[in-house]
């Protein structure tokens, strides 16, 4: 099953801009599981090799690359990062959608989207990606300026969740805040303090939180523009929670008032 030739070959080529390194189990099973046609080469410790039975078998069929790497160190230098867990791959990377295509897809009913407006760090990403995918968040809206994108760190944080949540690239905020209240959202600014408390706010169905970026927040020009200003209460210990906790906190009272709303049918 092992190509070596082939494999060595795919390993000595430079990626191109359009792919995407990833490294860990979960954020390579979920490439694998929803668009394996995406893999374009794939390095794995000899310890893997009955775990990644079905995807080497795929990657034989496709006449993808691969390889066996006895060595620990230089999958960690594929990777850059010690967290491989034993198996690294070479992908292509999947553009944003428009606003306009996502909001044309989008079903009728209850639907929460994320704004990430500065967002930047990518282990906070991936932790938002994670969080968005276990609550159902139907995309990650990305203001038009924003350089922000998948990395192979973000993917292995989100365990799988970059692969269920699409990027969506929207245009101009103010073209955007009128696209999505035309298709029934309404807008929360989350503040760290100063707005509702996000526990006793009914929240609605259709609903995009706008998240700052770390540290500095959102602009004020943003959040003044938004139907609703929320914060989460807490005991003053600390100033705030970081972004990516954050989202997990507003994301599960968005899926409980759900809940709520459902059983008072």
């Amino acid at each position: 099953m092992r190509r070596p030739q082939a494999a060595a070959a795919a390993a000595a080529r430079p990626r191109h801009d359009g792919e995407l390194r990833l490294y860990g189990l979960n954020a390579i099973g979920a490439v694998f599981a929803r668009r394996p046609a995406a893999i374009r080469k794939l390095y794995l410790s000899q310890a893997r090799i009955p775990q990644l039975q079905p995807l080497l078998r795929w990657c034989a069929a496709h006449r993808v690359g691969y390889r066996v790497v006895d060595d620990e160190d230089e999958l960690r230098k594929l990777a850059a990062s010690t967290h491989h867990e034993g198996v690294v791959a070479d992908v292509l990377r999947e553009a944003p959608l428009s606003l306009d295509a996502w909001l044309h897809a989008l079903p009728d009913g209850p639907c929460c989207a994320l704004w990430l407006d500065g967002v930047g760090n990518p282990h906070n990403l991936g932790a938002i990606l994670r969080s968005a995918a276990h609550f159902g968040v139907s995309a990650l809206l990305l203001p038009a300026d924003s350089s922000l994108s998948l990395s192979g760190a973000a993917a292995r944080v989100a365990e799988g969740g970059a692969e269920a949540v699409p990027m969506v690239r929207m245009g101009g905020a103010g073209e955007a805040i009128a696209q999505l209240r035309a298709a029934g959202f309404a807008l929360a600014a989350t503040v760290v303090r100063g707005g509702d408390d996000v526990f006793a706010t009914r929240l609605p169905e259709r609903l995009a939180y706008v998240l700052g970026a770390e540290g500095a927040g959102m602009g004020e020009a943003l959040a003044s523009a938004c139907d609703l200003r929320v914060s989460i209460p807490g005991s003053g210990a600390v100033e705030s929670l970081n972004v990516a906790s954050a989202t997990a906190v507003l994301l599960a009272q968005w899926a409980q008032a759900r809940v709520m709303a459902s059983t008072a049918r």
